[in-house]
């Protein structure tokens, strides 16, 4: 991979990765029209990244829940402190509780993340279907719920769509932002704790990635990966502050009919010889 090719695809990561339109499936589309498919783990890798991003914005309300987690606890220096009932206590736990279904998910199915479901032709299927669901909850969704009135089962709901996206296609911020409008949450409040959930699946998915290579990603080396990563950064974070403006005030709309049109353009392309069903074996 040359380092114009790793810039191209940091951009593509850090406009994608937030938004619901899944960023594993546009590195796979991209990084294929380039002759350069960067392969799983250079996705996970950038994608630290982007939730770098996250952390940076989201910095002083992470500070909190994890202030007030360690001080509901039973034991340690600060034990019980904060009671168990409060919001940031609580919503400390829903986030380690919304990750396990990743993360098993994950470790149990990672050879096949890897290599058989990013079948480009699954992949335009599960734009188009997750695109049309994403616009059925936008429609049908009441939108009254706020993070405050979070529960157990829902944060259950939040993790096991999340963990659809290990497949290219799905979307994490599209499965969550989903899961979220089909239980009655806002707009905002359903990508508010997408990105809080994500935090810990995505940057423990991209640090064994990091360390499973040794920091190259495969073949892709490691000041490619890097650059990429740190593009990946700085455009993430911008779109992170205008992608919170625009759930607040517009539908998803304009987000399904795109789904809907790439995953068209996918199979037009797949049809043409213009892209490969499958990525190159690595090695």
């Amino acid at each position: 991979m040359t380092l114009w090719e790793a810039l191209i695809l940091g951009l593509v990561q850090g406009l994608t990765e937030f938004l619901p339109i899944s960023s594993s499936a546009h590195l796979r589309i991209v990084g294929d029209l380039m002759s350069s498919d960067p392969g799983a783990a250079f996705t996970a890798i950038t994608q630290i990244g982007t939730e770098a991003a996250v952390v940076l914005y989201f910095r002083r309300d992470i500070a909190r829940i994890i202030s007030h987690w360690a001080k509901s606890l039973p034991i340690g220096p600060w034990k019980k402190q904060m009671p168990t009932s409060d919001p940031d206590a609580r919503m400390g736990w829903f986030v380690i509780f919304g990750s396990i279904p990743i993360v098993v998910l994950g470790l149990l199915f990672q050879d096949q993340i890897e290599n058989a479901l990013r079948n480009l032709y699954l992949t335009a299927l599960l734009l188009a279907v997750f695109g049309v669901i994403l616009g059925i909850a936008d429609v049908r969704g009441t939108k009254t719920r706020t993070l405050t009135q979070l529960t157990w089962k829902h944060a259950w709901f939040y993790g096991f769509a999340q963990s659809l996206a290990l497949v290219p296609g799905v979307s994490r911020s599209g499965g969550t932002i989903t899961a979220g409008l089909l239980m009655g949450y806002t707009r905002e409040a359903a990508a508010r704790y997408s990105f809080l959930l994500a935090i810990p699946a995505v940057l423990g998915s991209g640090f064994y990635q990091l360390v499973k290579s040794g920091g190259t990603a495969g073949q892709v080396g490691f000041v490619p990966t890097l650059l990429a990563t740190v593009v990946a950064f700085v455009v993430g974070y911008v779109v992170i502050i205008a992608f919170l403006k625009i759930v607040s005030t517009y539908s998803y709309k304009p987000f399904v009919y795109y789904r809907i049109g790439l995953a068209v353009v996918v199979v037009i392309l797949l049809l043409a010889g213009a892209l490969s069903v499958m990525p190159p074996p690595a090695g």
